[in-house]
Parts: structure tokens; C-alpha cells; sequence
């Protein structure tokens, strides 16, 4: 079904799916938006890593990366990739270009854009999908309520969605996005990846592993005070963090 009218301000993040970083950080927004009733809608820019580094989705690291962040963060429910090591998806850019072309009104727009971009970090951390495969990614969206699957295939079978990517990742190259994830507010507001400091021990490719320094999930709640119209309050489920 299509999204409804939004007239509030959208937020800007340019990230990669495969990115674990980009996903906390998303996950983090999304569940405070939930939590005080911010209609929050985000406007995905793809920042495709296997364009920029020109190599797959590096399983190494993203694991590494994985169980640093679901250790702190339990309530993430991701898990180490426990399907055939066969299935495990080379590629994001099939699925960043379906959140592309999900934004066409006639498949459901912003809303279902995120909605798919959301359900799809689900499938690969979570539940470990290969969501490289176009079924895959399909199978996920009959799960998003205002994503139409139907026109959803239609559009990516006529190639929607890489157009968008290839043009993305150009304009990610200029100085203004650092990487996965960058948030951009309609007020000049921005940030890379708010709420979080790591370092690596060593170069991954040596055994080096992410230490993290800092988790700040308050991040999230003081952007969308940020980006609440005037008068709105937190909903009856909101609490001091």
C-alpha cells in the first residue's frame, strides 16, 4: 500500500546495510522514535562499502563487529551468521537498491522505504538471510506493511533502485559524508555515527578486533527532540533515559 501524507521534517542517513554500525545506529532511532511516539520518517542514501573498497562484504570483520555490538546491546538479537557459509551474502547492493526503489510512491514511498530497510538488517543480523538474493529480499518486504511487494518486483525487474545507488555513492565521495552511517537533519544538524567511539586493537586483516569505548543510546532521543514540530511531547511511554 502506499505511505500516507508526511509533512514533518525527514532525516538524511547514508549508510550500507552490511554496515553494523549504521544498523545500531538506525535501530537505536527507530526504537526511541517507538518509545515516545516521534513519527519519524528517513530518507536512505546508499553508501555502498564494496563500491568504495572494491571487495565483497567482509565477513570477518562485520562479525567481529557484530558480536562487539550485540554483546552491549542484547536486545538487538543479532547472532553470528549461522547459516552455510555458502549462503552468505557477498553483495548489499541488490538490497540497498531495493530501499531505493521502494521510495517510488507506487511501491509505498519513505515510509516503506524504511520499513524494507529495516526488516532487511533484521534478515542478515538476525536471522541470517542471504539478502543478496532477489526472492530474499522480496520474501522480506511481504512482511512490510507498507511496502507493495507486487510493484516492488515489477520495478526492481525493471533494474529501479541501482540508478539511485551508483548515483549516491558518487556524491558520497565529496567531503560532507564521512561514511556508514552519517546523519543529516533538515536544521544542519549532522553526525557519523552518533553515540558510538571504537578503535581497533590492529589491522583486522592481522587479528585486530573493535574495542568499544563509548555507547551512548541518548543520542537518539536528543535528535528527535530536534526534529519534533512545535508542542509535540513524548508519548505516555516515554522515560527519563
Amino acid at each position: 500500500m502506499n505511505s500516507e501524507p508526511y509533512c514533518g521534517q525527514v532525516l538524511t542517513v547514508w549508510s550500507d546495510i552490511g554496515c553494523p554500525w549504521a544498523s545500531l545506529a538506525l535501530h537505536t532511532l527507530r526504537a526511541e522514535a517507538g518509545r515516545t511516539g516521534a513519527d519519524l520518517l528517513i530518507d536512505h542514501r546508499a553508501f555502498p562499502l564494496e563500491l568504495f573498497n572494491r571487495q565483497p562484504t567482509p565477513k570477518r570483520i562485520v562479525d567481529v563487529e557484530t558480536v562487539v555490538i550485540a554483546a552491549r546491546r542484547p536486545e538487538l538479537g543479532w547472532r553470528l551468521w549461522s547459516a552455510p557459509e555458502s549462503c552468505y551474502p557477498v553483495t548489499m547492493l541488490p538490497a540497498l537498491e531495493a530501499v531505493q526503489a521502494a521510495k517510488d510512491p507506487a511501491v509505498g514511498g519513505l515510509r516503506a522505504s524504511d520499513e524494507l530497510d529495516a526488516a532487511l538488517r533484521h534478515a542478515f543480523y538476525a536471522e541470517s538471510r542471504c539478502i543478496a538474493v532477489h526472492a530474499e529480499i522480496l520474501d522480506v518486504a511481504v512482511q512490510c506493511p507498507h511496502v507493495d511487494a507486487a510493484a516492488l518486483e515489477e520495478a526492481l525487474a525493471g533494474g529501479a533502485g541501482r540508478a539511485a545507488v551508483y548515483a549516491q555513492w558518487r556524491t558520497a565521495r565529496g567531503p560532507r559524508v564521512q561514511g556508514s552511517p552519517q546523519l543529516f537533519a533538515p536544521d544542519g544538524w549532522t553526525a557519523h555515527n552518533p553515540g558510538v567511539a571504537f578503535r581497533w586493537t590492529g589491522d583486522p586483516a592481522d587479528g585486530g578486533l573493535p574495542q568499544l569505548l563509548e555507547s551512548r543510546p541518548q543520542w537518539a532521543g536528543e535528535l528527535l527532540a530536534r526534529l519534533a514540530p512545535p508542542g509535540f511531547s513524548p508519548g505516555p511511554n516515554s522515560a527519563a533515559p
